[in-house]
């Protein structure tokens, strides 16, 4: 450390254990210990100190959270472990029935034991830290792929940057805003003569994606953590119980809710939601539900996960919040398959942490049955905490002027005669080019799902239509060409045109074939489909140099797509202009990336087996169901005909053993399956 004398040595270490103290202590126990003004003093302390002797700068001191320069763009990065969702449910019934299948697959007289916990309405974040310091932290994503907020996660005060286990370890955690942080935020942005943000969702979500480091660091973000999910030497070692875990995680500095609690019977969890209801509103940030997890780790590898949840855990969802206002007008949006969607437009109103001014009615015959009329009081509440509806009229406070709707016959955006076919509830605008219809598609396009334009919302799509600039989703990758128009567009400047264009172009070159074909919005066409149609066809030509015909028959095939979604395939792909406009995208450079999340259909040495993974393995299941999958291989949840080998780890169950032996299923060790795999 060169000539730095040991006083400086000592001082520095004393004001790095005070700072990170008063970080902790404000950050995570929301117990200021010093005023702010004693902290800043302290920090300015550090800093100077360390600009005075630049050795004794280390990754893990406080002056480093916001050491980073700020990023060209957003950078992908795959999960290690995949990042399920939650199963939700909304009623005590649904609790019933988790309890029900946990025990049934469970069985030989087994007890769960359930753990209780917020549910913070934030951002999830997955954190890993190497050698006791913070590595990286990726965005949620799809699961699969998320994106990298390594910088802007040191940036997060209650986020050690270093702990004291030196082994590699994954975990979880979700990010948030106090309300009253938020609110400082807010009041900024508004001086600045920026949109206020809706929700501390959306602002903390928004913090993650930011470029720079330093503005993130400005939106005081939080985190709370509430799972090891994997350490170098497999499944979490350390503990046998989730209760466990989050009182080690505490134990290493890391920040935790503090307010689970173990519930051995179904009674004790009603008493945690009562409870928890009660309390929730005096929290210092969103909460909108419980989430009741098995406790026992090895139950947990027992149970193992569905496609989509983990079947140890459930999210309850507390009833969404409720508001009443006045109905001033139904107006309609059209979507990008055509459907008209009616819209009350309301007297803005608070709800749920947002100021709702607009809301679904979802279609002609939700109106009509529920007899909603302009001039109303209604109810209003987001659906799933979200999306804001009308759910019915407060029918004594109904004034004699309401006045019944009108349904249209024209299409609100290019006054297209709107149709309805038989046996359905929507309107529909039948007119391929209708600006509505396109500005929906290239909204559903330009998605992080989709091809992940960054820098492209409603309201610069809304101006590249109105301008002429976008007539269909191939203009998209022609925006480069046109850069000096794009500059001449309301609130566009040098840098936000940069930034666009710099978007398009990673979309034109680094997206999946699958991301295509989710983005162009072919009906019946989703995200898995899409996945499955691009293990077929390698990109774009190469799926419209196949004969129609053909292409139907081999689709038609496919588990998982079948024969109405191969024909809507090939209506598409047989529609003229849908055909040049994808042909013109191929002559605007477009071009697709090997998709690694998964193997191409029909290849890996696995092809034509399924297997059933149980026990304790070196890594975790979901690990385990992906090279599975990426190989070729089929994974069944259990045991059953037709399942070709049990991967058997270390604590397998007898009974798993001989159900596999009744149905011919060969028994085959870690080992022998990593062969398998030529790994």
């Amino acid at each position: 450390m060169g000539e730095v004398s040991e006083d400086a040595v000592g001082r520095h270490r004393e004001l790095v254990a005070q700072v990170r103290a008063h970080d902790r202590a404000y950050y995570v126990l929301d117990a200021p210990t010093v005023s702010d003004r004693e902290y800043d003093r302290l920090f300015a302390e550090l800093k100077s100190l360390e600009q005075a002797h630049p050795g004794l700068v280390t990754p893990e001191s406080p002056t480093q959270r916001v050491g980073a320069q700020p990023r060209e763009g957003v950078v992908k990065a795959e999960h290690p472990v995949p990042m399920y969702s939650l199963d939700n449910s909304y009623d005590l019934g649904a609790l019933e029935e988790f309890d029900r299948r946990v025990r049934e697959r469970l069985g030989d007289g087994e007890t769960p034991v359930y753990v209780a916990e917020p549910k913070i309405d934030g951002a999830s974040l997955e954190v890993i830290y190497r050698d006791g310091l913070l590595a990286a932290a990726i965005t949620r994503g799809d699961g699969v792929m998320g994106e990298d907020a390594t910088a802007n996660a040191r940036t997060i005060r209650g986020l050690p940057l270093s702990i004291p286990e030196k082994r590699e370890v994954i975990l979880r955690g979700e990010v948030f805003i106090h309300g009253a942080d938020l609110e400082a935020v807010n009041v900024v942005r508004r001086g600045a003569g920026e949109e206020p943000f809706a929700n501390p969702r959306n602002a903390a979500s928004g913090a993650l994606r930011l470029l720079d480091p330093a503005l993130t660091a400005a939106r005081k973000l939080r985190i709370s953590l509430y799972d090891l999910v994997y350490t170098e030497s497999g499944a979490p070692p350390y503990f046998a119980t989730h209760s466990d875990m989050l009182k080690g995680l505490q134990d290493w500095g890391l920040p935790t809710h503090g307010l689970e609690q173990r519930c051995e019977t179904l009674a004790g969890v009603y008493r945690y939601l009562d409870d928890f209801e009660s309390k929730r509103s005096g929290l210092p940030y969103p909460t909108d539900g419980v989430v009741l997890k098995v406790d026992a780790l090895s139950q947990r590898q027992e149970l193992g996960f569905t496609a989509r949840f983990p079947r140890w855990a459930i999210a309850y969802k507390f009833a969404a919040e409720q508001a009443t206002t006045r109905l001033l007008a139904i107006t309609g949006d059209v979507g990008r398959t055509g459907a008209l969607t009616p819209v009350a437009e309301l007297q803005p109103v608070a709800l749920a942490g947002t100021t709702v001014a607009r809301a679904s009615l979802h279609n002609v015959d939700y109106i009509a049955a529920k007899d909603i009329r302009v001039g109303d009081t209604v109810v209003v509440q987001k659906a799933g905490e979200i999306i804001p509806q009308v759910m019915r009229v407060v029918l004594d406070q109904r004034p004699p002027e309401s006045v019944a709707w009108t349904v249209p016959t024209e299409c609100p955006s290019c006054k297209a005669a709107v149709v309805r076919e038989e046996g359905e509830a929507a309107l529909r605008c039948p007119n391929g080019r209708c600006p509505g219809r396109l500005r929906a598609a290239l909204f559903h396009f330009t998605r992080r799902t989709a091809m992940d334009v960054d820098h492209l919302g409603k309201v610069l799509i809304d101006q590249l239509v109105a301008a002429g600039l976008v007539q269909d989703l191939a203009d998209v990758f022609a925006l480069p060409s046109k850069r000096d128009a794009v500059l001449g567009l309301e609130r566009m400047a040098e840098k936000s045109v940069d930034n666009l264009l710099a978007s398009v172009e990673r979309s034109r070159t680094e997206r999946t074939f699958a991301q295509l074909l989710t983005g162009l919005g072919i009906p019946l066409v989703g995200a898995s489909a899409a996945k499955l149609i691009a293990g077929l066809y390698p990109d774009l030509p190469a799926l419209l140099g196949q004969d129609l015909g053909e292409l139907e028959e081999k689709l038609a095939e496919v588990h998982g797509i079948g024969a109405k979604m191969a024909s809507s395939m090939v209506a598409f792909l047989g529609d003229p202009q849908e055909r040049a406009m994808l042909e013109r995208m191929i002559a605007l450079g477009l071009t697709s990336q090997e998709d690694t999340s998964a193997g191409a259909a029909g290849e890996g040495p696995l092809v034509g087996q399924s297997f059933c993974v149980t026990g304790t393995l070196s890594q975790p299941r979901p690990v385990i169901h992906e090279k599975i999958r990426a190989a070729g291989g089929e994974v069944h949840d259990r045991v059953k005909k037709g399942t070709t080998f049990l991967v058997a780890g270390e604590n397998t169950g007898k009974s798993k053993k001989d159900k596999a032996e009744s149905y011919g299923t060969k028994v085959i060790d870690e080992p022998l399956f990593r062969a398998m795999l030529a790994e």
